[in-house]
C-alpha cells in the first residue's frame, strides 16, 4: 500500500515479462462499495428522473411513463455493459486506446455535418431514430490515451517532449472539434479532466504555464469563427443577469433558481415539485437538480453530493490499489470525469457558473451518456478485480 502511495501505483512484479504477458479475464472480486455507490445513484437517479419527468412525457407524449421506461432500458443495456467490463481485463484498452481516439476523432468530425438540435450540432442521427453522441466517447478515449501516455513515459514526465507535448496536442484537437459543435460544457470537462491526470501523472507544474498560454492563444483563434464568439458571449451575459431576458435566454436559469428557493432544508416531498409543471423545460435532462432539490430540499441534495464524492474517494482508493501505472491513471480519470461532471451541473444548476448544456451523471435522461458511464464504471471495476487477483 506504502508503494502505491509513494509511487501512484505500485509498478508490476516480474519486470517485462510479467508487463507484457497476454491479459486474461479478471479473476478478483470487485470493489463492493464502489459497486454499491453506482447502484444507489442510479436507482436515485431513476426515482428522480420519474418524478421529474412524468408531466413533460404526459404533455408531450401522452404517456407519463415515457422517459422513464427509456432510461430503463438504457440503464440494463449500461448494466450488462459494465459487468462486461468489470469481467473485461482493462490491459487490453492499452493496446486500444490510440485506434479507439482515432476512431472518436473521426465521429467528432462526422457530427459537424449532421443537423442542429437546440443550436448546436452534439448528436450523430441513426436510421430508425436513435441517436450517438460523440463527445460522451471522447471522455473515455481521451482517459486511456492519457493512460497509456502516462504509464509508458512515467520517467520522462518531467520533460517538454514527453511531459506536456503529446497531451496538449491530443487535448487541442478534441476540444477544437467540440468547441465547433458547439459544447462548451464537455470541452470545459475534457480539459479539466486531462488537466488533473496530467497533475497526478506527473507533468512538472512549470509546463502547466505554457499549456495556459496555448490554451489561450488556442480560444483566441477559435472564438474568430463566425458564431463561436457569439454563442460563448450570450451565454456569459445571461448567466451574469438572467432576467436580461426573463422569457427567453434566462427562463430555464430563473426557473431553476425558483425550485431551489422553494425547496428549503427538506423540500415538498417526493413527487410534489411545481417547477416541473412545464415551467422548468424538460426537467429530465440538464436541471434535473433542481427538481431535486425542490423535492427533497437541502438535505436531499447534500445525500447526493456525499454520494458523488464518496464514488469519486473510492475510485482513488482503488487507484492507488492497482498493481500497474496505467490501471491506477484509467481509475482516476474515469472517477474524476464523474465528479467534475456532477460538479458542474451543480454548478450551472445553481447559476454559479453559465449555463453550458451538462448533464448530471446517473440522473438526467440520454442513451449514450448512461450506458458509457456505466460501462465506464465497470473498466474502474476491472481495475479492482485485477488488483484483487494478483494479492490473492
Amino acid at each position: 500500500m506504502d508503494q502505491a502511495r509513494a509511487g501512484g501505483a505500485a509498478r508490476p512484479r516480474g519486470g517485462r515479462e510479467h508487463a507484457m504477458e497476454k491479459p486474461k479475464v479478471a479473476r478478483g472480486s470487485i470493489d463492493v462499495t464502489f459497486l454499491v455507490l453506482v447502484l444507489l445513484l442510479v436507482t436515485f437517479g431513476l426515482i428522480m428522473l420519474f418524478s421529474a419527468s412524468y408531466a413533460n412525457a404526459y404533455y408531450h407524449n401522452n404517456d407519463s411513463f415515457y422517459y422513464v421506461k427509456k432510461q430503463i432500458v438504457w440503464v440494463a443495456l449500461g448494466i450488462v455493459g459494465m459487468i462486461a467490463a468489470a469481467l473485461f481485463d482493462y490491459r487490453w484498452f492499452n493496446k486500444l486506446a490510440l485506434p479507439i481516439f482515432v476512431v472518436t476523432l473521426l465521429l467528432l468530425v462526422i457530427v459537424l455535418f449532421m443537423p442542429a438540435s437546440n443550436g448546436a450540432k452534439r448528436w450523430i442521427w441513426l436510421p430508425g431514430g436513435g441517436s450517438v453522441q460523440p463527445s460522451e466517447i471522447a471522455k473515455f478515449a481521451v482517459v486511456i490515451l492519457f493512460a497509456r501516455l502516462i504509464a509508458a513515459n512515467q520517467d520522462r514526465m518531467k520533460t517538454f517532449r514527453y511531459g506536456i507535448l503529446p497531451f496538449i496536442t491530443i487535448l487541442g484537437m478534441v476540444a477544437g472539434l467540440m468547441i465547433l459543435e458547439p459544447h462548451l460544457s464537455g470541452t470545459i470537462l475534457i480539459l479539466s479532466i486531462g488537466a488533473i491526470m496530467m497533475f497526478i501523472g506527473g507533468t512538472d507544474l512549470k509546463w502547466f504555464a505554457i499549456a495556459i498560454i496555448c490554451g489561450v492563444v488556442a480560444i483566441g483563434v477559435v472564438i474568430m469563427i463566425p458564431g463561436v464568439i457569439e454563442y460563448a458571449a450570450s451565454r456569459i451575459e445571461h448567466w451574469l443577469n438572467p432576467f436580461l431576458d426573463p422569457r427567453g435566454k434566462g427562463y430555464q436559469t430563473i426557473q431553476s433558481l425558483y425550485a431551489i428557493a422553494s425547496g428549503g432544508l427538506m423540500g415538498l416531498g417526493l413527487g410534489n415539485s411545481r417547477q416541473k409543471y412545464l415551467y422548468i423545460p424538460e426537467p429530465q435532462n440538464d436541471f434535473i437538480f433542481a427538481i431535486v432539490c425542490e423535492e427533497l430540499g437541502f438535505v436531499g441534495a447534500a445525500i447526493i453530493i456525499i454520494l458523488f464524492a464518496l464514488l469519486v474517494w473510492r475510485g482513488f482508493v482503488i487507484a492507488m490499489k492497482a498493481r500497474d501505472k496505467f490501471g491506477a491513471m484509467v481509475a482516476v480519470g474515469l472517477t474524476v470525469q464523474v465528479g467534475l461532471q456532477a460538479l458542474l451541473n451543480i454548478c450551472v444548476v445553481t447559476n454559479t457558473i453559465p449555463n453550458t448544456g451538462i448533464s448530471l451523471p446517473f440522473f438526467s435522461y440520454g442513451g449514450t451518456s448512461l450506458t458509457m458511464l456505466l460501462a465506464q464504471m465497470g473498466v474502474v471495476l476491472s481495475v479492482s478485480r485485477r488488483a484483487a487477483l494478483e494479492k490473492e
